[in-house]
């Protein structure tokens, strides 16, 4: 079994496994000769599923196992993977291998910085003794002269690696078709807003569950949106009922290759008899479809926002919220890395 890379963009890879640890501490991490998945599976809250390009976070790329398709499968404690690889920023280079140390599996990521050392410092300005510069300054060698040093840091991380046969029976949660699909504004400015709506919820509520101290649930938001453009975020409590309304937002086109039954598929599709039950105009409650979530994971899943790729929100009408989030802005990029976020919906 064997797992060696470079990595190709460190800056994005910190990010997205910082948005990982946000959500669980371990993560199940399936390497093969086509993709790198990531799924998070915490007790309880929000699901992840990512399947991400070997492209874009890969330079070069090797792997060699006994399983089909090479595969690997590994248990990855997140908040380590993250703390590695933010220690890379600004580095000339990072690497991630697999390896093993007294008989421990560990994934090891080497980074290689540069440094100026030696050399006066003040040598190489030209200095007369009158303190002015000489004007033929660039004979003097230039400032300190010092040479450049690489340094080679390695970090360790400990894992687990999984039997195929121990992961053969996860799969993805199955949902219904969804009612309305909506691309979601700009996903930082829709956190602020989620997390005032939040401490507002917390701090207004009279009953226990709505302060979330049951099970360690938050207070409840509730995210609702139509096939007209328009999404709503609110907030209801005993004292307290306030709302933010963006309109103008996109709601995607449905691929007929993508849908079972083609153009009739579409045509019979959920999210098009909410198109036609619901105007654009219309202030009532037909033709939006609404989940009621949990504002403290909610707050978390945004944390993706930081990737700065499209995000399509999936609404299945008070059953489940699914996001998909697309790391390039581009809709016909040939980048397909994309994190699946399963959002349960919360019972009034």
């Amino acid at each position: 079994m064997r797992f060696r890379s470079s990595i190709r963009n460190i800056q994005t890879f910190t990010k997205f496994a910082s948005s990982l640890s946000s959500l669980g501490k371990v993560a199940w991490m399936r390497l093969d000769d086509e993709q790198v998945r990531f799924t998070i599976i915490p007790e309880q809250g929000t699901q992840v599923w990512a399947v991400l390009s070997i492209d874009s976070i890969f330079e070069t790329y090797t792997i060699q196992s006994a399983a089909p398709n090479n595969t690997i499968n590994l248990e990855l404690p997140v908040v380590p993977l993250q703390r590695a690889l933010r220690s890379a920023l600004g580095a000339n280079s990072a690497s991630l291998r697999l390896t093993k140390k007294d008989n421990v599996p560990l994934l090891s990521l080497t980074i290689v910085t540069s440094s100026i050392s030696g050399g006066n410092p003040t040598a190489g300005w030209g200095l007369r003794s009158g303190g002015n510069f000489d004007e033929n300054d660039d004979e003097a060698g230039g400032p300190g002269e010092g040479q450049v040093r690489e340094t080679v840091v390695t970090q360790d991380i400990p894992i687990r690696v999984l039997s195929p046969a121990s992961v053969e029976g996860i799969h993805e949660p199955r949902c219904r078709e969804p009612d309305v699909h909506i691309t979601l504004p700009n996903l930082i400015q829709l956190k602020s807003i989620s997390e005032r709506f939040t401490k507002l919820a917390a701090a207004t509520s009279t009953t226990s569950s709505d302060r979330g101290v049951v099970g360690g649930l938050g207070p409840k938001l509730v995210l609702s949106a139509n096939m007209h453009g328009s999404l709503r975020l609110g907030v209801a409590t005993d004292a307290l009922s306030i709302s933010s309304v963006w309109t103008g937002l996109i709601n995607p086109e449905l691929d007929p290759t993508h849908i079972e039954g083609g153009e009739e598929g579409v045509r019979v599709h959920p999210s098009t008899r909410m198109k036609e039950i619901g105007g654009e105009d219309n202030d009532g409650e037909e033709g939006w479809a609404r989940v009621r979530i949990d504002g403290r994971d909610w707050g978390r899943v945004l944390t993706v926002g930081r990737l700065g790729g499209r995000v399509i929100a999936c609404f299945c009408h008070d059953h489940a919220l699914i996001l998909y989030v697309y790391l390039s802005p581009e809709e016909d990029s040939a980048d397909n890395s994309v994190l699946t976020y399963y959002i349960s919906s919360y019972s009034a």
